[in-house]
C-alpha cells in the first residue's frame, strides 16, 4: 500500500472512531436530556400545584413556605438552564457527525519534541473521559493557526497564557460528507483551491451560508480582531465580508461566553430580504440569532406615530426617476448636506444656543381650555439655573407641570362638568369605588362619597394630559428643528459650510415638515435634536453593533450611533463602490469619511473577490475604472458575461424569456432579473409573469424563495443568484455618473452568468469594458412572433 492510500486509510479510520464517540455522547446525553426534561415538568406541576399555598395565618409557617418556594424556584431555574445547555450540546452533536472536522494542523509547541495533531471543526469534542480533545472547536485559540499560517513557524495568543510560539510541521484540510472522506490535500497558508472551488462552484441558495472551512487569512483577522472599538472593512463585491462579520459574532459569543450573549449584540441590515438571507448562519454555528433589524425600521418606531417617515428606498427612487428640475436640485444638495458633519457641528451650535433662548412649547390643554400657557412654560424654564442641562431643566419643568395640574383638578372638583360624568359612570365602577369607601369606613359620608367620585373623575380624564407631560409633549420639537432653517446664517457661512441654496433648503424643509412628512435625510438629525434636548435614554444593553452595507450610511447617522450605543464596538463593513445612497453618490458616506482622528478605530481592506466568476469579476471591476486595480477575482473558471442587442418591444421580452428558460433547464436554482428601479421593475414583472412563474422582490418581501425574481438594483445589494439578467443596460438607462455604481451593484451578483440586454445604444459603462471581457450578441435581425 502506497503511503498516500495509507494515510488515506488512516484518516478514514480516525473519522470512523469520532463519530463512535459522537454516537456514545449522543445516546447518554440523550438520556440525561430526557430525563432532565421529566424532572422539569414535574417540577412545574408541583410548584403550580394547589398544595404549593403560602400559609399567611402563622408567621413562622408563612417564612417556612416563603423559602421552601425560593428553593423550588431555584432548582426548576437550574434543571431548565441544565435542559437547555444538554440541547444545545446535542444539536452541536448532530452537526459534527456528518462533517466532524474540516482541518488538521500538527504543531510541535517550543521546548517540546512531539507533534500534537489538532482536528478542527464547527464545535469541540472531547474523548470519553473528558481529557483530550478530538475536535477543536474553530474559534478556540489555537485553531487560529489553520487560518493564518501555512508550515513553519507558528503561533497563537491564549487569553491567559499570553502567545504560545512553536512549529507547524502539518495543514491538511478535509471533505467529509455523512461520515466518508471525499477529500483530502495538504496545503499552504492559503485555504487549498480545491475545497474552494468545490464550495464556491455550488449553487446560490435563499439563505447565506456559514462556511468556517473556508475563511481566508484576511477574513480571520476581521473574525479575531478584539483590540479595536470600531472596526472598519471595506470590501470589494463577493469578498465575504459579510459571512465574516457573522463568524465574528459568533467568535465573540464563544471568546467571551458569560459575559457576552446574542442579546447583547445588533445587527442593522439594509432591508428585511437581507435579515431573511443571513438568519440561519448563527444558529448554524450553534449560537442563538442576535437582534436583527433595519435602521428605517428604528426611524419607523420612533416616528411613525406622528410622522410620515420616508425611506432610504423611496429617497433613491426618487434620486433615478426624479425631473432634473430647480427643486430635484434643492432636494439633492439638502440631501448631501444633512448627511455630513457640518451639519451636525450646525445643530449642535444650535441646541447651545436652545440653552439661553429660542426654545419652544406647547401649551397644556384639557379638551380645549388652557391649563398652562406655553409662555408660562416658556418663562419657567428660562428662569432655571442656565447652567444646568436642557434635558435636567425639562425635568424640572415635569414635576412643575404635575404640580399644576395637581392644583387645576383640586379647582376642578366641583364643576358642573364633573357631576355630568359622575351620573353617567357605570354600574361596575360605581361598585368597585363604594368597595373601597366602605373599606376605609366612608360608605354613609355623602361628601366624602362625592369627593372621591370627583377625584376618580378627573384622574381617569387626565391621563391623557399626564401622558403628555410625561412624554416631554408639552416640548414642541418639531417647530424648533423648523426654526433652525429660518435663522439667517449669511455670516457663518463658512463656517458651516452652508451650500448656496441654503435659503430654498430651508423653505423646502420647512414645508414638509409642516405636513408631518419626514423625509430620510431630515430623520436622524431630527432625532439626534429631539434626543440632545429631551435626554433620552441610550440603548447600555447592546455590547456590540453590526452595520452592514455601511457605505449607505451617512457620517452624522456614524455620530448617532455613537451616541445611541455608548457602550457598542462595532464592526463596520461594506464596499465604497456600492454605495448608491442619495447623499454618497458625489458626497460622504460613513465607509468613505476620514475617520483618522477618531481613536480606537482600525481599517482591513478586502481585495479579492469569491463570489463570481474570474470571469465576471474581469468584467464587473472594469465597470469601476478608479477602483479596478483594488479588485482581484479568485480563478474559478465559467462562461464570459453577455450583452445581446435587440429589438425594442416584443423582441425584447421574449429574448430575456428564452435566456431565462436556457438558464433553468442548466439547473440554477436563483436566477435574478434586475431592473434599476422598482417602477421598472413593476413593469419588468408584470410582462415576465406572463411567460414564466416570477417573483417580484420589493421592500415588504420579507423572504424569497428560489426560482426567478425581479428585483430593484438597491434590494438586490448582499445577495447573490446563481444567474443574473440585467434586463436593459442601455445607455438611456445607464447614463448617468453616479448611475455607474448600480449598475456594478447589479453586474456582481451573479455567481455563474451574467447576461446583458439592450434595445438601445448600450450602457457608456461598458466603453471601459475591454471587448475581448464579454461576448456580443446581435438579435436585432431576428423576427419573433407575438
Amino acid at each position: 500500500m502506497s503511503e498516500k492510500h495509507k494515510d488515506w486509510d488512516q484518516e478514514q479510520k480516525r473519522v470512523q472512531m469520532v463519530i463512535e464517540e459522537i454516537d456514545r455522547q449522543h445516546v447518554r446525553l440523550a438520556k440525561k436530556t430526557g430525563d432532565l426534561k421529566e424532572d422539569v415538568i414535574q417540577l412545574r406541576e408541583e410548584f403550580f400545584s394547589e398544595e404549593t399555598r403560602v400559609n399567611v395565618e402563622e408567621p413562622h409557617e408563612l417564612l417556612e413556605t416563603h423559602y421552601s418556594i425560593k428553593q423550588q424556584a431555584e432548582l426548576l431555574s437550574e434543571r431548565e438552564r441544565s435542559h437547555r445547555e444538554y440541547s444545545k450540546r446535542l444539536k452541536a452533536l448532530k452537526r459534527l457527525r456528518s462533517s466532524p472536522y474540516f482541518g488538521r494542523i500538527d504543531f510541535v509547541e517550543q521546548g517540546s519534541s512531539h507533534a500534537e495533531p489538532i482536528y478542527i471543526g464547527v464545535a469541540s469534542l472531547m474523548d470519553e473521559k473528558q481529557e483530550d480533545f478530538l475536535v477543536y472547536d474553530w474559534r478556540a485559540p489555537i485553531s487560529s493557526m489553520y487560518y493564518d499560517y501555512s508550515p513553519g513557524s507558528a503561533e497563537y495568543e491564549t487569553p491567559g497564557e499570553g502567545t504560545v510560539k512553536g512549529e507547524m510541521t502539518l495543514k491538511r484540510q478535509y471533505i467529509i460528507r455523512n461520515g466518508q472522506l471525499k477529500g483530502m490535500f495538504d496545503t499552504g497558508i492559503t485555504i487549498g483551491d480545491q475545497l474552494l472551488q468545490a464550495v464556491l462552484g455550488k449553487h446560490a441558495d435563499t439563505s447565506m451560508k456559514s462556511i468556517v472551512a473556508t475563511i481566508q487569512k484576511e477574513q480571520n483577522q476581521i473574525i479575531r480582531n478584539e483590540s479595536a472599538k470600531y472596526l472598519f472593512v471595506q470590501g470589494v463585491a463577493g469578498s465575504g465580508k459579510t459571512s465574516a462579520a457573522l463568524q465574528r459574532v459568533a467568535y465573540l459569543l464563544y471568546r467571551f461566553r458569560g459575559k457576552m450573549t446574542s442579546e447583547n449584540i445588533m445587527l442593522f441590515s439594509p432591508n428585511p430580504l437581507f435579515s431573511s438571507y443571513i438568519a440561519t448562519v448563527l444558529p448554524e454555528l450553534g449560537e442563538e440569532n442576535m437582534e436583527q433589524t433595519t435602521f428605517q425600521d428604528y426611524l419607523d418606531d420612533r416616528l411613525g406615530e406622528k410622522w410620515m417617515v420616508q425611506s432610504p428606498f423611496d429617497q433613491t427612487e426618487y434620486l433615478l426617476n426624479g425631473p432634473v428640475d430647480e427643486r430635484y436640485q434643492i432636494r439633492m444638495s439638502s440631501i448631501r448636506y444633512k448627511a455630513s458633519l457640518h451639519f451636525k457641528q450646525l445643530l449642535d451650535r444650535y441646541i447651545s444656543i436652545l440653552k439661553e433662548k429660542g426654545m419652544i412649547f406647547r401649551s397644556l390643554t384639557f379638551r380645549g381650555r388652557v391649563i398652562v400657557d406655553r409662555t408660562d412654560i416658556k418663562h419657567y424654564f428660562y428662569s432655571l439655573d442656565h447652567s444646568m442641562s436642557i434635558p435636567n431643566r425639562l425635568e424640572h419643568v415635569q414635576t412643575w407641570l404635575f404640580g399644576k395640574l395637581k392644583n387645576w383638578m383640586e379647582q376642578e372638583k366641583n364643576k358642573e362638568w364633573v357631576d355630568e360624568e359622575m351620573e353617567t359612570m357605570d354600574k361596575e365602577e360605581l361598585l368597585h369605588l363604594d368597595r373601597k369607601l366602605e373599606k376605609q369606613g366612608w360608605q354613609n359620608d355623602y361628601d366624602v362619597q362625592r369627593e372621591k367620585y370627583a377625584e376618580y373623575i378627573l384622574k381617569r380624564a387626565t391621563r391623557g394630559v399626564k401622558k403628555e407631560i410625561e412624554q416631554l409633549h408639552f416640548v414642541d420639537v418639531r417647530r424648533i428643528y423648523a426654526r433652525l432653517f429660518t435663522i439667517s446664517l449669511t455670516d457663518r457661512k463658512e463656517d458651516y459650510h452652508l451650500p448656496d441654496i441654503w435659503k430654498e433648503i430651508g423653505e423646502e424643509t420647512i414645508k414638509r415638515l409642516k405636513y408631518r412628512e419626514m423625509p430620510y435625510e431630515d430623520a436622524t438629525p431630527y432625532l439626534y435634536l429631539y434626543d440632545t434636548i429631551t435626554g433620552r435614554k441610550m440603548n447600555t444593553a447592546v455590547r456590540h453593533l453590526v452595520i452592514d452595507e455601511a457605505q449607505d450610511y451617512s457620517p452624522f447617522q456614524m455620530e448617532y450611533f455613537k451616541a445611541l450605543f455608548p457602550r457598542a464596538a462595532m464592526t463596520i463593513l461594506g464596499d465604497v463602490n456600492q454605495a448608491i445612497q442619495a447623499h454618497s453618490l458625489d458626497g460622504d458616506s460613513l465607509l468613505s469619511h476620514d475617520w483618522s482622528e477618531d481613536s480606537g478605530i482600525e481599517k482591513i481592506t478586502l481585495s479579492r473577490s469569491y463570489r463570481s466568476t474570474k470571469q465576471i469579476v474581469e468584467f464587473t471591476r472594469h465597470l469601476i475604472p478608479e477602483a479596478k486595480r483594488e479588485i482581484q477575482p479568485f480563478h474559478r473558471d465559467g462562461i464570459k458575461p453577455t450583452l445581446a442587442k435587440v429589438k425594442q418591444g416584443y423582441a425584447h421580452r421574449a429574448a430575456v424569456v428564452e435566456r431565462m428558460k436556457n438558464l433553468k433547464n442548466k439547473g440554477y436554482e436563483t436566477i435574478a432579473v434586475i431592473t434599476k428601479t422598482k417602477k421598472e421593475g413593476q413593469k419588468v414583472h408584470a410582462i415576465l409573469s406572463e411567460y414564466m412563474d416570477v417573483q417580484f422582490i420589493d421592500i415588504s418581501t420579507r423572504k424569497y424563495e428560489k426560482g426567478i425574481v425581479v428585483v430593484p438594483t438597491y434590494l438586490a445589494k448582499g445577495i447573490e443568484f446563481d444567474a443574473v439578467i440585467i434586463y436593459d443596460s442601455s445607455n438611456r438607462q445607464y447614463h448617468r455618473e453616479y448611475e455607474r455604481k448600480f449598475f456594478y451593484t447589479a453586474c456582481t451578483r451573479a455567481m455563474h452568468e451574467l447576461h446583458l440586454f439592450t434595445s438601445g445604444q448600450p450602457s457608456r459603462f461598458l466603453d471601459d469594458v475591454p471587448e475581448n471581457s464579454y461576448d456580443v450578441m446581435d438579435y436585432r435581425t431576428l423576427t419573433y412572433s407575438d
